[in-house]
């Protein structure tokens, strides 16, 4: 039975009637996708620059990561833990292995990966550091995005998260993001630290990159003061910003680390936290958990992600792209003064909009890269975040970075 084709205005319509109108989205309705592009529902062709918030790192539909799905599908599913399945063995070798640790916590999405982190370095703290119960205390960054929980919210500068939430949850103290004084000042000035939640590249802040340097000697302070590094790489791992994982520019390892989005490649809700034994043992049997953490599915689905990652050398592209599009930008804004910096790292990459926060400029611009078949979207009000698809071309690359070029020239305020 094929379904009844939806014109845009009655997709918009139901979602509006029938939805929660938790998010804003850009107007357009799309109904198909592969590899870096995706149609709306009139068969218009647009690039994909967004890519699920960096989920669809491997394409849209991948033929390798839906084959993995389909077949799996067409087997098992879903047993719950309690009960051993065929396949999740496998993936825990799998994704241990590909990243060097000793064991993962499988979970669904980020959010749920982040709250595994937070639990699981607390419960290090009060059982192998001594910490008072009830007393530890994580070290976060301003202007952090970790997720949408009541937890994370806790600690968010986001009013819009933030307001009419409350109460919210203690036990975190905010610091300066890219600031190595407030980071020592803070974990001398307390004995209670338990850890270091940090996102290594502020995605949802705007794609802002950290001074060379900082998280190399964030691992080193954390070393020190016996604290634990937890690396928030759901939107910044697996090949996005050019390497595996955005530590690896500074060759730190994480003594937590969680990942999300694309490791499922965009087909299925996947996250993950990786610690060694020493960490992750203190977690017993009914103490953490989700019906649909490690699913068989989820484990198929991911270790075909990864696979893909490795076969098509995608990290090596996001960053050798990367470079093309920050320096062809770069020449944007040297000649334009609607875009006054081009940053990021890889194919994670923002433009900054020479007009205020509540300036409807950046959403503007997004609708005339609509019109000329590019999709991205506003961040922080006048920031444009551009992470495209990693299997892109340069060919394609240039062709967007020419549609960027054109809808900024020609945009009338």
């Amino acid at each position: 039975m094929v379904s009844e084709k939806i014109s845009s205005e009655q997709a918009i319509n139901l979602e509006e009637k029938y939805g929660a109108h938790n998010y804003h989205p850009l107007p357009v309705v799309l109904s198909r996708g592969e590899g870096v592009y995706v149609w709306d529902v009139d068969g218009k062709r647009y690039y994909d620059f967004l890519s699920a918030y960096s989920a669809v790192n491997q394409g849209h539909c991948h033929p390798k990561i839906i084959k993995a799905l389909t077949n799996q599908a067409q087997t098992l599913t879903l047993t719950s833990r309690a009960f051993y399945n065929d396949i999740l063995g496998k993936y825990e070798e799998y994704i241990t292995q590909y990243f060097g640790f000793d064991k993962v916590l499988p979970m669904n999405s980020g959010a749920e990966a982040v709250e595994t982190a937070i639990k699981l370095c607390r419960k290090y703290a009060y059982e192998k550091k001594g910490i008072a119960e009830n007393k530890a205390e994580i070290i976060v960054c301003e202007n952090n995005f970790h997720g949408r929980t009541t937890t994370i919210i806790s600690f968010s500068n986001d009013e819009d998260a933030r307001k009419n939430f409350g109460p919210y949850t203690a036990g975190f103290i905010k610091i300066e993001y890219d600031n190595l004084d407030a980071l020592e000042t803070t974990l001398k000035s307390f004995d209670n630290i338990a850890g270091f939640l940090v996102e290594p590249i502020q995605g949802e802040a705007g794609v802002y990159v950290p001074s060379e340097g900082y998280l190399k000697k964030a691992k080193e302070l954390c070393e020190k003061y016996d604290v634990l590094f937890i690396a928030d790489e759901v939107q910044t791992g697996i090949a996005r910003t050019g390497k595996l994982l955005a530590v690896d520019y500074e060759n730190v390892t994480p003594d937590i680390l969680i990942l999300g989005k694309a490791l499922s490649g965009g087909v299925y809700p996947v996250s993950a936290v990786l610690a060694n034994n020493a960490i992750m043992d203190v977690i017993k049997p009914g103490q953490h958990g989700s019906t649909f953490g490690g699913n068989p599915l989820a484990a198929a689905v991911a270790i075909a992600a990864l696979k893909v990652i490795k076969e098509e050398d995608l990290a090596k592209n996001a960053e050798q792209l990367g470079n093309l599009f920050r320096n062809e930008i770069q020449k944007l804004v040297n000649s334009n003064g609607l875009v006054k910096q081009v940053r990021g790292k890889g194919l994670l990459n923002a433009i900054i909009i020479n007009e205020s926060e509540d300036s409807s400029t950046a959403w503007d611009i997004c609708l005339k890269l609509r019109d000329n078949g590019l999709l991205a979207k506003p961040t922080h009000g006048n920031i444009i975040r551009f992470a495209p698809p990693l299997v892109m071309n340069e060919e394609q690359l240039l062709d967007c970075i020419s549609i960027i070029k054109k809808t900024i020239v020609e945009f009338k305020l």
